[in-house]
């Protein structure tokens, strides 16, 4: 993960192989449509659908809008965009060709503009079908004359329509604009934060629940017993000897309320203190998954890689693991137990665990860190006041004791050493009370101020990352520009390889497949969108099939160091067969009769990943639209089915032409 600090971390394991690293879908209402939306809203989510790659969606939007009445030259416009988007020619059913007949002839009912020229520009491209070169420049100069942002829409969505001169006249300006579109708005900074899981909302280690009821309950029956025992002590006292009875009293309670004003902070001190010491180091004796591949060991080793990154001034990474192994241990304890639950990554909570190891960075650099058994230690005096006070307590119950003796001689001493031992053990047990009870109330005062403090920075620091994730996070159109230019200036290069213009195509489709290891990532209703892609480029010639391969770094537009071509006739492909799995995912199989099969894993199964008002079935088609999968196990069957044949059927030059409605 990249946090902006420019550190990368995988949090699974050590030395393993990772296939997909981190998933995640953005709860985003970019796709959403009201049940009850009207036919404008509907037109509205339509286009940005095709304008974030998923035309088979855009058609179905924009198709309702227009049967519910909501039409004009813009609307049709991107219908008709979307109807030909990702498509060629030969992929429209008869039924669609007729749809797009009728709509040639609603052209002329449209009001004049923009919207309407670019509309007529789409339909007359789409009649210059298989025409020939120099009938071409007429509606090439009237596509340039459209705006660039018509201009530029048509090209796009029409790139498998259109074809021969045409295509050529275009496709420099086009190269050119890849070029310069391919980097734009940060991309290299930026793409890392769309694949960033959403962070999950802060917690922090709530106050245990009290549990001082049974000694606050005990306690008014010990006092009273003491109280009672002590009068009746002190009363054989006075009857001794009034003026040492009141002296040896006011002893006693001055010294009772000194130890009480000094002994219950250190007491609660001791107690905790014997807590810690009972308590484990280490989460492992209170997971088991600790030492697999649980979720408590992937939060050890997310907090290992962020105090090894967050050092100290003077410290090597590993002296600040060493030095800080309880601190850690303690907090992946606790992250563990706060957010220990059925499908939640770690990856949701790393955010947390950065700010954590940065929280003990600064704190130790203010000299706080290692200071909590320190802060609130009893002093020294007040432990020794305390020790004198119970001393003065004790001398003054034994005083008090002869002096009650004394008032009858030794024929009282049984009775007042009786009252004594009453008095002692019924204040050692209203004392022992009394200290849980207060030591409870002090403690539940602790940790609930602590908590709040906790919960206040934690969410400071949640907000703080959530907006730096969503003011870096790029939007779909950002996405789909980005991998429409990926996309163009690898056909580019693949050409110029080939030495081919696209007057030598018959037709050419791209695949894109994800490539491992990798992180993806959607937004709720869109198709998955990968960090490392495939990119399989088919180019269909009279002569055969080029196929060209390579993998892409999607997060800086690197491409791998290696790539895979292959030619082969139109019968050396035998058959193509595709495998659906829910728990798998779709493969594409490849059988050339000249060598073993060849297994394209085109999409991993995403069922586990499905919002609750999401369809399966709807979500795998757009992805697999937007992959262009679609297109190409098309044409790939035609031709494995009928061979050369298929390509003379379908070959621009011989298909039927488009003709506009008068």
């Amino acid at each position: 993960m990249n946090d902006g600090s420019g550190a990368q971390h995988i949090s699974a394991a050590y030395n393993s192989t990772i296939g997909i690293q981190a998933e995640t879908v953005h709860d985003s209402n970019v796709y959403f449509v009201h049940p009850d939306a009207s036919p404008q809203e509907k037109y509205k989510v339509g286009v940005r659908f095709l304008e974030d790659g998923v035309p088979s969606r855009a058609r179905d939007m924009i198709s309702d809008a227009i049967a519910h009445g909501y039409d004009s030259a813009e609307v049709r416009f991107h219908w008709v965009l979307a109807m030909l988007s990702a498509r060629a020619y030969h992929d429209l059913s008869t039924e669609e060709v007729q749809r797009l007949h009728h709509a040639s002839g609603l052209v002329r009912t449209y009001a004049e503009g923009e919207w309407k020229d670019a509309l007529r520009v789409a339909f007359e491209l789409l009649a210059m079908l298989g025409t020939a070169v120099g009938e071409t420049e007429r509606i090439s100069e009237r596509l340039q004359a459209l705006s660039p942002r018509r201009r530029d829409a048509i090209v796009h969505h029409l790139d498998l329509v259109l074809t021969g001169g045409l295509k050529d006249s275009l496709w420099a300006e086009n190269r050119e604009r890849a070029e310069a579109a391919r980097f734009e708005n940060d991309r290299v900074n930026r793409v890392w934060a769309y694949f960033e899981p959403e962070p999950i909302g802060p917690r922090a280690m709530p106050p245990r629940p009290g549990t001082a009821a049974a000694a606050q309950a005990a306690f008014p029956l010990r006092a009273g017993a003491f109280v009672i025992v002590t009068a009746f002590l002190w009363a054989l006292a006075l009857a001794a000897d009034p003026s040492e009875a009141f002296i040896e009293l006011l002893v006693g309670i001055a010294a009772g309320l000194t130890a009480t004003q000094f002994g219950p902070q250190w007491w609660h001190q001791e107690q905790q203190r014997r807590t810690q010491a009972r308590e484990p180091h280490t989460p492992q004796t209170q997971d088991p998954t600790s030492t697999g591949g649980g979720f408590t060991n992937r939060v050890r080793h997310s907090f290992d890689h962020y105090f090894s990154v967050r050092t100290p001034q003077g410290f090597t990474p590993h002296e600040w693991r060493d030095r800080t192994i309880h601190i850690r241990d303690r907090l992946a304890t606790e992250i563990a137990l706060l957010y220990r639950e059925s499908r939640i990554s770690v990856d949701r909570v790393n955010w947390l665990i950065r700010y954590l190891a940065e929280d003990a960075r600064d704190r130790y650099n203010k000299g706080t860190l290692f200071d909590d058994r320190d802060r609130n230690q009893t002093p020294l005096v007040a432990k020794a006041l305390c020790v004198v006070a119970l001393a003065a307590l004790g001398g003054a119950a034994l005083a008090l004791l002869e002096t009650a003796a004394s008032g009858a001689g030794t024929s009282q001493m049984p009775l007042a050493t009786l009252a004594l031992a009453g008095a002692v053990v019924s204040g050692r047990a209203a004392v022992a009370s009394w200290l849980v009870a207060q030591g409870e109330e002090l403690r539940l005062a602790k940790e609930t101020q602590e908590y709040q403090e906790q919960l206040t920075t934690r969410r400071v620091a949640y907000q703080k990352w959530k907006s730096f994730l969503d003011a870096m996070r790029p939007s779909e159109l950002e996405m789909e520009t980005w991998l429409t230019c990926d996309k163009t200036l690898f056909v580019d290069e693949a050409l110029r390889h080939y030495q081919l213009t696209w007057h030598d195509l018959i037709t050419h489709t791209i695949l894109l497949t994800p490539a491992r290891p990798y992180k993806r990532g959607r937004v709720k209703g869109g198709p998955w969108r990968y960090s490392r892609y495939s990119f399989r480029l088919f180019l269909v010639t009279q002569d055969g099939v080029r196929e060209i391969s390579t993998e892409f770094d999607f997060t800086d537009a690197k491409r791998g160091n290696e790539q895979q071509r292959s030619n082969y006739r139109f019968d050396a492909l035998s058959s193509v067969q595709v495998t659906e799995s829910s728990r798998v995912g779709y493969d594409l199989e490849l059988i050339l009769t000249n060598g073993p099969a060849r297994n394209i894993r085109v999409k991993d199964a995403d069922t586990h990943q499905l919002a609750p008002d999401e369809n399966a079935q709807e979500l795998a088609d757009i992805s697999l639209n937007a992959s262009g999968f679609i297109h190409a196990f098309r044409l790939l069957e035609g031709i494995a089915a009928d061979g050369k044949g298929w390509i003379e059927r379908n070959n621009p030059k011989n298909l039927p032409s488009f003709r506009t409605a008068d």
